[in-house]
């Protein structure tokens, strides 16, 4: 069963996805919250899968490691979305989405992956583009990879799914998802938003490199 906390600031829209959710056999919304404070409060008493702060304090708290935050809002902005990603969220989504694509994104990150969307990612890519002093090359914090994991997370910065790495690197897809597992435990990271942003801060994808071949 999928426990889910829901968090937002009008009980109408809490009581909206409540209802969507609960509907569905393997979710179960487990607590409501009002607010960020809230939030934090009920997380660390149902465990469950806001504003970006009470995302990082959640994420930030040992006891609540397995929890996943979908992140859904009305402010469709760059800076927001980047943001939200940093702290930890493993999905994005703006209010007036499909509820299936909801139920969907509940699912996904529920399994350990994240909903990054090609559209997002091209979002962060072009943000990093404007941003100065970027890294003019790979970070010390990629020493511990194999080149062959480099290779990996740098397609998983242009978007990639496994599939398509798997196709890229001409390999087995069980084989590109190993190799993205492993990236994500030796770089400490928490899914696969984590290391799109990485890939990018750490200098690996630069801008002529930035969509897929």
């Amino acid at each position: 069963m999928i426990r889910v906390l829901l968090a937002d600031d009008q009980a109408l829209v809490r009581a909206g996805f409540g209802a969507l959710l609960n509907s569905e056999p393997d979710i179960e919304v487990v607590a409501e919250a009002g607010d960020g404070d809230e939030a934090i409060r009920l997380a660390r008493s149902t465990r469950p899968t806001d504003g970006l702060t009470a995302t990082g304090r959640i994420l930030a708290d040992p006891a609540l490691e397995r929890t996943r935050i979908v992140i859904l809002t009305t402010f469709d902005l760059d800076e927001y979305i980047f943001e939200a990603l940093r702290s930890g969220a493993s999905g994005f989504l703006v209010k007036d989405t499909e509820p299936r694509d909801l139920l969907q994104a509940v699912r996904v990150v529920h399994a350990g992956e994240a909903l990054l969307s090609p559209g997002i990612t091209r979002r962060l890519i072009a943000d990093f583009v404007k941003r100065p002093n970027r890294s003019p090359g790979p970070s010390p914090r990629l020493n511990g990879l194999t080149d062959r994991e480099r290779e990996v997370l740098s397609l998983v910065g242009r978007g990639l799914s496994n599939e398509e790495i798997a196709g890229e690197l001409v390999l087995s897809p069980a084989t590109a998802k190993t190799h993205v597992s492993r990236a994500m435990v030796k770089l400490g990271v928490r899914d696969r938003a984590q290391l799109v942003v990485l890939a990018y801060e750490t200098g690996l994808v630069t801008p002529g490199r930035a969509e897929p071949g």
